[in-house]
């Protein structure tokens, strides 16, 4: 009888159950990858909710789908690797793969041939993107999540090769410290005067979740000296304070008007330098761009999914102000190995490994998927 692969299986929207797949055949340059973690992202989160729809109003917009094996953050090890005849399966950097290898992998597979694969360095916008974690699977090879005891890599996929000084945290850690790649772009405004992010700046960060807590870490890593967290969770504030965040505030202590003239008072009235919106809630878009300064940056990256519309102003929101608004959505795969460099390079001064709080076999990943919605949590992770 042919080999048998358990994995965590997204059916619908509310049905998360436990599934056996064939174990698949290797094409040529693929990979079959033994899972040792998978981070639970915002995304599983919102796809369990139904809450399905990414790159809306782009030729790569997709909804779901169901089935899928969810885990597109993810470390393991190569177990079997079926080199082409012509050659052998490298690295992003080249190095070569083999048995035995531990890698991180990048969740989104490029073409390489459409306008954006040959227009845009380093960021996912192709035309035709898959995404690990999101692929259908009914589809065989069908392991295409991490949430699963082996996963299938396909070839040409982005893969990067982990050596044995960095921890699976560190590494489980890539994917998200990749997205923060939007404070590299405003870090590059302030080549233009009083604009950007530069050394010294006052960052608020809307959500202190994992994704805002390492947009967070990087903030203070490249340059920030005042940085004022906001969320509704005590613990996940008590996390901000650990990692660089100079003043908290809670959101149901404190109203926005609260929260504004804070802000205000904290920096003589201007506003703060940077907004980082990562509660991937609609309307605190407007909270925030309500407290920037004149000329300010707004990065807005707590939107993967497509959760609402909101009323905005253009005059007093956009221009009257002058802000700057960064739009992110996915990661910078070029950011993979130097977020992890970066994290590995401060570990004396950071703990990071205490970003993951809890751990769940993936047969008991609806339990981990259940934590991570709730307030007693930081990086929720997967394993096998």
């Amino acid at each position: 009888m042919a080999e048998r692969v358990r994995a965590a299986v997204l059916v619908e929207p509310g049905k998360l159950e436990l599934q056996e797949f064939p174990k698949p055949s290797l094409e040529e340059g693929a990979l079959l990858v033994k899972m040792t973690m998978s981070g639970i992202c915002g995304t599983d989160k919102h796809g369990y909710k139904g809450e399905s729809v990414q790159y809306a109003g782009t030729p790569r917009e997709i909804s779901g789908p169901y089935p899928a094996i969810p885990g597109h953050e993810n470390v393991g090890v190569i177990v079997e690797a079926r080199h082409p005849r012509d050659g052998k399966i490298v690295d992003f950097y080249g190095k070569e793969l083999k048995e035995g290898d531990r890698i991180i992998i990048s969740p989104d597979i490029l073409c390489g041939k459409c306008y954006w694969c040959r227009h845009t360095y380093g960021y996912t916008w192709c035309d035709n993107i898959r995404s690990y974690g999101h692929l259908d699977a009914s589809v065989a090879p069908h392991l295409f999540g991490g949430w699963s005891d082996l996963m299938y890599v396909f070839p040409g996929s982005h893969i990067y090769k982990i050596s044995e000084d960095v921890s699976d945290v560190i590494a489980v850690l890539a994917e998200p410290m990749a997205v923060t790649y939007s404070l590299d772009i405003a870090k590059g405004h302030s080549s233009l005067p009083n604009e950007g992010f530069t050394t010294g700046d006052t960052v608020v960060v809307f959500g202190v979740g994992p994704l805002g807590l390492c947009h967070l870490i990087k903030s203070r890593l490249i340059g920030a000296s005042t940085i004022v967290a906001i969320d509704k969770s005590e613990f996940r504030l008590n996390f901000a304070k650990d990692f660089g965040a100079t003043h908290t505030l809670n959101v149901d202590q404190t109203t926005p008007r609260d929260r504004n003239q804070f802000i205000k008072d904290l920096t003589d009235g201007r506003g703060a330098d940077v907004v980082i919106e990562c509660a991937g809630i609609p309307v605190v878009m407007i909270e925030g761009i309500e407290m920037l300064r004149q000329g300010g940056t707004f990065v807005e990256v707590g939107h993967f999914v497509d959760t609402g519309n909101i009323q905005l102003n253009p005059h007093r929101h956009l221009c009257a102000k002058n802000i700057r608004l960064i739009g992110q959505m996915n990661l910078a795969y070029i950011g993979m190995m130097p977020s992890v460099n970066l994290l590995k390079a401060n570990q004396d001064k950071y703990d990071f490994n205490k970003i993951v709080t809890h751990k769940y076999h993936f047969t008991e990943a609806l339990k981990g998927l259940f934590k991570s919605m709730e307030p007693d949590s930081m990086k929720v992770i997967i394993h096998t």
